[in-house]
């Protein structure tokens, strides 16, 4: 468990001399095992928050605590080595080979060479990049999605119980942006990790955060599940925000196959099991349909999705 006290970071204006606030006063606890986005405009604290947690921003005052130890009586570079990290540049070294730049903590840490090359093969897969076929490439060989699941990879690399995530599919085109964060999440159902995710994109936010922390100017506006800001906003800005799309933007974070019911499919138009809500609501429109037949990963169809299933939903 991830728990801020009181954190602050402040910063004095060379120009004024009055000091300027990037996150002040923030209490917050991040649960275990589940994604809590961090949401917010620019300059709303949301990325100096997250950097405090690794130190590689250090706060200013508060106290930050992983499972009850002050993250500020470890040395950094121990701290790090415990807590994955993923940017949105990716990082990775461009000289190195595939499995070397995922084995890289590891050899840090002085794993065995038998242990690493297990964990490497382990996490290729995972990512779905076959080992046989990635692990010996260099990174300038890989496309942009690829190169980013080799990133979350390397940060999973010596399985830490934390793993901090600061845009993570923000330079993906929307095409592969939507099928990592699917891959995500389908490797979070199995991992459990304690994640905290920095974005500035609502439909992530909802769609990936099992908690959502909304901020604005360095303060907290807001902390739930995406369902408590969508239904129930604290305030006018979390009301504003989310924007009067937020019911839609909802729908995303929902797979049509677990909203499909027992129903006569026959003559509607087909999707797949694996589609989020909001999509299929857009088949339905752009087909003039009423209902969508939802299709398995075998091909057979599972199901009957209507607009009465989403407006419920």
């Amino acid at each position: 468990m991830i728990e801020l006290r009181h954190l602050e970071k402040r910063y004095d204006s060379p120009a004024t001399g009055n000091p300027f606030y990037a996150v002040k006063d923030l209490s917050l606890t991040f649960p275990d095992g589940e994604i809590t986005a961090l949401l917010g405009p620019s300059g709303c604290g949301k990325t100096t928050t997250l950097r405090m947690i690794n130190r590689l921003i250090e706060p200013t005052a508060g106290h930050i605590l992983i499972d009850g130890q002050d993250v500020m009586e470890l040395r950094p570079e121990e701290l790090r080595r415990r807590v994955g990290y993923v940017i949105q540049q990716i990082g990775l070294f461009p000289h190195l080979t595939i499995a070397q730049n995922v084995a890289t903590v590891p050899e840090l840490l002085g794993w065995p060479k038998a242990k690493t090359q297990a964990r490497v093969g382990e996490l290729l897969a995972l990512v779905e990049l076959e080992p046989n076929q990635f692990a010996d490439k260099r990174p300038a060989q890989l496309s942009g999605g690829q190169q980013q699941r080799v990133g979350v990879a390397r940060a999973l690399a010596a399985d830490p119980p934390v793993l901090l995530m600061d845009e993570p599919f923000g330079a993906l085109d929307p095409l592969a942006r939507d099928k990592l964060q699917e891959a995500f999440r389908e490797i979070q159902q199995s991992l459990k990790k304690t994640i905290v995710m920095v974005t500035h994109d609502i439909d992530e936010a909802l769609k990936l955060g099992d908690k959502v922390a909304l901020l604005d100017a360095g303060s907290l506006s807001q902390f739930g599940t995406p369902d408590d800001l969508v239904r129930r906003p604290d305030s006018d800005f979390v009301q504003q925000f989310l924007g009067d799309d937020a019911l839609l933007r909802q729908l995303a974070g929902l797979r049509a196959g677990s909203l499909a019911r027992a129903g006569d499919a026959s003559g509607l138009p087909q999707v797949s099991a694996s589609l989020d809500a909001r999509s299929a609501l857009s088949v339905m429109l752009r087909e003039r349909a009423e209902a969508v037949a939802v299709v398995g990963a075998g091909g057979q169809i599972s199901g009957v999705l209507s607009f009465h299933d989403l407006e419920r939903a």
